[in-house]
């Protein structure tokens, strides 16, 4: 498992392989959702601080394996990897929704 860090803090945790967690946690799209989500009111990402893909530490790890997954029983398609947030991240275009 590998864990997306912004300045050195946790953010994301990936249970892909080093190769396919660098490939989604630093994409394009990721990271324009890192800009857009945000975590105690302020943006996730800013655009320019550091982000940096390491090894998942024990800690995390064990977090990522106590989440609840919303798994679909009767879907037979292969998984992809899941990405677990390690911060608590709102949506702010859901909340005007409500």
């Amino acid at each position: 498992m590998f864990t997306l860090t912004i300045s050195d803090k946790p953010v994301a945790i990936t249970n892909a392989d080093e190769d396919e967690a660098r490939e989604l946690l630093m994409s394009d799209d990721f990271k324009e959702d890192l800009k857009m989500l945000e975590s105690e009111g302020a943006p996730l990402w800013d655009g320019f601080a550091t982000l940096n893909v390491r090894p998942a530490t024990e800690e995390e790890k064990a977090e990522f394996e106590q989440a609840d997954f919303d798994e679909d029983e009767d879907d037979d398609e292969e998984e992809g990897p899941y990405i677990m947030f390690l911060v608590d991240v709102t949506d702010p275009d859901e909340e005007d929704e409500g």
